[in-house]
C-alpha cells in the first residue's frame, strides 16, 4: 500500500484535503503516481448492520512529497487543497505521523476524539512502543495521538504500565 519514492527522506508529510467520500480514489491515484500515502481507518463498533472501516480523518489523506512539486497532486479532480497557512502548505510533524501509524497498526481499539492537549507521554512497551502523545482518562488508559495542524485527535486504549513520561520518569 505504501511505496517510497527516490529521495523521499527529504520530503514532508502533508494533509491533502479531498472531496467527501473520495479518499480511496485519491489514494489510488497518488499510489499509481508513485507517492507515499497514508489513509488511516478504524473499525466502528458494531451498531446495526454497519461494522465496516471508516476514515479516522474524513476528508483528508496524508501524502509525502516535495512541496515544490505539488502541482500534480493539486490537479487531481477530487483534491480540494493541501492544508497549510493560506496558500503555503505546512508539513505535519514526522513524530505525529509515526505515532499515528503505530496506533493504526497496533490493532488496539482506536477512535477519533475531540482535539485535546494533555500530559505528554511516550509509550515504552507493548504494541505502541515508541509512540508519543498525551494521556486522557482518569486511569491513564487512553493515549491521545494528535495531528496538530488539523486540530484532530484519535484515542487508543493502552495499559498504564506501557506509559513513560517524556522526561524519562515512569
Amino acid at each position: 500500500m505504501e511505496r517510497p519514492v527516490e529521495g523521499y527522506e527529504s520530503m514532508g508529510w502533508f494533509a491533502v484535503r479531498v472531496k467527501s467520500n473520495r479518499e480511496n480514489v485519491i489514494v489510488s491515484s497518488l499510489l499509481g503516481s508513485g507517492y507515499d500515502t497514508f489513509f488511516p481507518k478504524y473499525r466502528k463498533p458494531a451498531s446495526g448492520r454497519s461494522t465496516g472501516e471508516s476514515p479516522l480523518f474524513p476528508g483528508y489523506v496524508f501524502c509525502r512529497f516535495d512541496v515544490n512539486r505539488r502541482l500534480p497532486i493539486l490537479m487531481l479532480p477530487a483534491v480540494v487543497n493541501i492544508v497549510g497557512l493560506g496558500r503555503t502548505p505546512v508539513p505535519i510533524e514526522e513524530s505525529e505521523i509515526a505515532s499515528l501509524r503505530l496506533a493504526v497498526r497496533s490493532r488496539l481499539p482506536i477512535a477519533p476524539v475531540e482535539f485535546q492537549p494533555g500530559t505528554p507521554v511516550r509509550i515504552g512497551a507493548g504494541p505502541l512502543a515508541g509512540a508519543t502523545g498525551s494521556i486522557a482518562g482518569s486511569r491513564n488508559d487512553r493515549l491521545i495521538v494528535s495531528i496538530t495542524l488539523l486540530q484532530r485527535s484519535v484515542a487508543v486504549d493502552v495499559r498504564p504500565e506501557w506509559l513513560r513520561s517524556l522526561n524519562g520518569a515512569a
